[in-house]
């Protein structure tokens, strides 16, 4: 190899050591940024009754659901209830609820989560009988009975109580079994759509691009900014699982709209990376006015006859103090203090009012650039001693001033 061609080898090294080293961009992988039409979660729900509670269950004469519920079950395993009268405190109504993911097969188990619906204490060390949890269309998609984990607890004493997490929620990991499964052909498809996160135009074609790129063929195109309509190519057909699988590894850098949200009950505030503030001057400030009232008893000298003035001190402060019953001019001193005459052997109340006005001059007016970015914007706005709600005011009055250039969402 000729020394020039050593030298051009050692440069290409090099420079890939130079992008390697260099930050990746923000790029996701589709199947954090997208969903596959068809591949989805169903809900489900039921109803039923936990037992075992030690005495932490509903009270049944204020239950009534719970009451009916536990003697028609009894009836229906041959003890007949309805004559006598029921004052357990072990069983609980509740409602049941689950996930069913996609393709889950008959016989699969899933967990559900059960919440009390009476007034029940705790659910800890309880059983959840069989319960039929139902889907949107009626139909009965899995059964779930188990032991109750609750997340919590409660203690209670003549005094006092203490309660740990809610104790009236509980877990029971695969306490459900799949009974009926939910008909979808993947492998018949012949379009797939992908359905983005955040929809977004530039985001869609970036993926239709990506795909059409891995593909070799213009098989995607983004339909609206939420959706990018994926044709099954010819030679993938009946093997959509393969595709799939090879195209939601594909990394693709979404945009995103310059937003800010503001959480103003919290006083939190989140802005995207995108976001631009035009050249604006900014000053924070405010008029602080704080009135304090501090009455100053005065009373006689002993033995005093009516009439006479008695010299009084009243600490703090130059000013004069008014003398209600006496008449006689308050009389200013120096350093502080004055001496004011009263009204003889009675007793009287002089008002003093101390009054404080903070403007905040040390506060001063920042000049945001035009296009700063979102850390210089931070950046100026902590100098100014802003804090996160005074901000919220800040960046809302900006964009009525029409140099915020995103959009603001107020939760």
């Amino acid at each position: 190899m000729t020394r020039f061609g050593r030298f051009a080898l050692a440069a290409l090294a090099l420079c890939a050591l130079i992008a390697a080293a260099q930050p990746a961009g923000a790029a996701s992988r589709i199947k954090d940024i997208a969903d596959f039409e068809g591949v989805r979660d169903n809900m489900l729900v039921g109803y039923g009754l936990v037992v075992g509670l030690n005495g932490t269950g509903d009270t049944l004469n204020q239950a009534i659901f719970t009451r009916e519920s536990l003697i028609g079950m009894l009836e229906r395993l041959g003890v007949n209830a309805r004559d006598n009268s029921l004052r357990t405190a072990n069983v609980a109504a509740v409602m049941v609820t689950g996930t069913l993911p996609a393709f889950a097969r008959q016989g699969g188990r899933i967990d559900v989560q059960v919440s009390a619906l009476g007034n029940a204490k705790s659910l800890l060390g309880g059983t959840l009988l069989v319960t039929p949890l139902l889907g949107a269309d009626g139909e009965v998609y899995a059964v779930a009975q188990g032991t109750v984990s609750a997340g919590g607890f409660t203690a209670r004493g003549q005094g006092a109580s203490i309660t740990k997490g809610v104790p009236t929620s509980g877990r029971i990991p695969t306490g459900a079994i799949v009974e009926r499964e939910v008909g979808f052909d993947l492998d018949k498809l012949k379009t797939v759509n992908l359905m983005l996160h955040n929809p977004d135009f530039t985001t869609a074609r970036r993926v239709a691009d990506v795909i059409n790129a891995r593909m070799k063929g213009p098989v995607a195109a983004a339909s609206d900014p939420s959706t990018v309509v994926l044709t099954v190519p010819p030679q993938m057909k009946g093997d959509v699982v393969d595709l799939l699988t090879d195209i939601e590894q594909l990394s693709v850098e979404p945009d995103q709209v310059a937003r800010v949200v503001i959480d103003e009950q919290n006083g939190i505030i989140v802005m995207g990376e995108n976001v631009r503030i035009s050249t604006v001057a900014v000053a924070q400030g405010n008029l602080t006015v704080r009135v304090t009232e501090t009455p100053q008893v005065s009373q006689p000298a002993p033995f005093a006859p009516a009439g006479t003035a008695t010299p009084t001190l009243i600490p703090n402060g130059p000013g004069l103090a008014p003398n209600p019953n006496a008449g006689l001019p308050a009389v200013p001193q120096s350093g502080g203090t004055q001496f004011a005459p009263t009204g003889g052997a009675a007793t009287v109340v002089v008002p003093r009012t101390n009054l404080q006005v903070d403007e905040q001059s040390d506060h001063r007016m920042a000049v945001v650039r035009s296009g700063v970015s979102l850390q210089e914007l931070v950046n100026n706005l902590n100098a100014l001693g802003v804090g996160p709600r005074d901000m919220i005011s800040i960046l809302q009055a900006i964009k009525a001033a029409g140099a915020l250039q995103a959009d603001i969402e107020v939760m």
